[in-house]
């Protein structure tokens, strides 16, 4: 086909539908522009809600880990304070067994407040040596005990729900 055919004019019906589908074509980008741009809005939206946790999460964290042992200190004061009334009483009380008496509740207190957050004590005495558990200082031998049992306790262990924060300290025994 010459240029020239493809330049004639359409004839009216042709010409009326091709108008139809160009508006169409008009009116579909546009309806697709329309919601490119709620699509863009909604993402920046998404976008910054995501922001807004992000940054609320690391304020919440920051705020976590600055008041995460609150909670155990707050269990502790009263412990210091009978510690803080057992000097006192010293200073005016002669009496060693009042003072044994006193400082024997403070350390029922503070055992009460270390169980009640988890801790377990580990006294391993006679028990055979576990180096998970146990920190070996010196190793002797010891009548009657078994080779490789825990002769004695020099430091006790610690651990928090099943975790070792402090190995028990212990003398093992040798074969004579």
């Amino acid at each position: 086909m010459s240029d020239q055919e493809s330049e004639q004019p359409l004839s009216g019906a042709a010409a009326q539908g091709s108008q139809e589908e160009l508006e169409a074509c008009r009116q579909a980008l546009a309806d697709c522009r329309r919601e490119l741009a709620q699509r863009q809005e909604a993402l920046l939206r998404a976008h910054a809600e995501l922001d807004n946790q992000s940054k609320r999460a690391a304020r919440e964290l920051e705020k976590a880990q600055k008041y995460a042992v609150a909670r155990l200190l707050e269990a502790l004061l009263p412990v210091r304070d009978s510690l803080e009334l057992g000097l006192d009483a010293a200073q005016t009380t002669p009496s060693i067994e009042a003072l044994q008496k006193g400082m024997a509740l403070t350390l029922e207190e503070l055992d009460s407040v270390l169980q009640d957050f988890g801790v377990e004590v580990i006294d391993p005495h006679a028990e055979p040596f576990d180096p998970e558990r146990h920190e070996a200082m010196s190793v002797a031998p010891v009548a009657g005990l078994p080779p490789n049992s825990v002769a004695q306790v020099h430091q006790k262990g610690y651990m928090l729900h099943g975790r070792v924060l402090r190995p028990a300290r212990v003398t093992v025994s040798k074969p004579n």
